[in-house]
């Protein structure tokens, strides 16, 4: 799946912007059972696959090299495995939740290695060895003027509707945990710093957020039905390398359940 943006500049501002796009376009999948989710389930895959059920890759026109994601036996369980050497692209899941039934989400990650250049506060420095996008669905009723014709022109040019806000699950290479900002390309996206820096690296964090309280925190509204997810592990800005492993990705209804 790709989409084509003019210059190379303005392509790394299309990534941010398309991967919570596509998201939207791939089909959608409803929330499974009363108070789980269960987004990427790669334990329950064989190793050796590419992709992983429900998940669709996301590459870039004018980004010629691509992460490798695979499905790999690690620590004996399979997980997805991503390894980014001067490159970009994702893997993205199109749902449809409702945050405030299901706010919490939960995964798994590990990290071989952090970014030296990588900064969020700057567009040179938008890579990332491990991230997790949320998106959620456009509303007609919460966006402005200008953004209402900003969705106009896109379901014009391309057919559909762009994601009305994104949140962003980073492990930020020189930013400290519990870091909270705007993408360097769009205010659309919000990024939570969830781990800094390599003293976890290379062993397995589990991860707990509340999507809807960071949702609220990062916009100051309510948030819009939940429309993907997406896994990207991205170093073409860096000219870095990068790899990362993802275990299972869920949703839960609250705390409580998440252990």
């Amino acid at each position: 799946m790709r989409r084509a943006c003019p210059g190379t500049r303005a392509s790394r501002a299309c990534r941010v912007l398309w991967v919570p796009c596509l998201l939207i376009t791939a089909g959608l999948t409803q929330a499974q059972s009363p108070g789980l989710f269960e987004a990427g389930l790669f334990s329950s895959a064989s190793a050796g696959n590419k992709l992983p059920a429900g998940w669709r890759p996301l590459t870039f026109s004018r980004i010629g090299r691509h992460t490798e994601y695979s499905l790999v036996e690690e620590d004996g369980t399979v997980v997805l495995k991503a390894v980014s050497k001067q490159s970009a692209s994702g893997l993205t899941r199109a749902l449809s939740i409702a945050p405030a039934e299901y706010p919490i989400i939960q995964w798994r990650w590990k990290v071989n290695n952090i970014l030296q250049t990588g900064d969020v506060h700057s567009k040179d420095g938008d890579d990332y060895p491990a991230r997790i996008y949320i998106s959620f669905a456009f509303d007609p009723d919460k966006a402005g003027i200008l953004e209402r014709l900003e969705q106009e022109a896109a379901r014009l040019i391309q057919g559909q509707h762009v994601p009305y806000r994104a949140i962003s699950y980073i492990w930020g290479s020189n930013s400290p945990a519990g870091t909270m900002i705007a993408n360097a390309y769009t205010k659309r996206v919000m990024m939570f710093v969830v781990e800094g820096g390599d003293e976890k690296l290379q062993q397995w964090v589990t991860e707990r957020r509340n999507i809807y309280e960071d949702y609220r925190m990062a916009f100051g509204e309510e948030p819009a039905m939940i429309s993907g997810v997406a896994i990207m592990t991205d170093t073409d800005n860096t000219r870095e390398s990068a790899i990362a492993w993802y275990g299972d990705i869920v949703f839960r209804r609250d705390q409580a359940n998440s252990d």
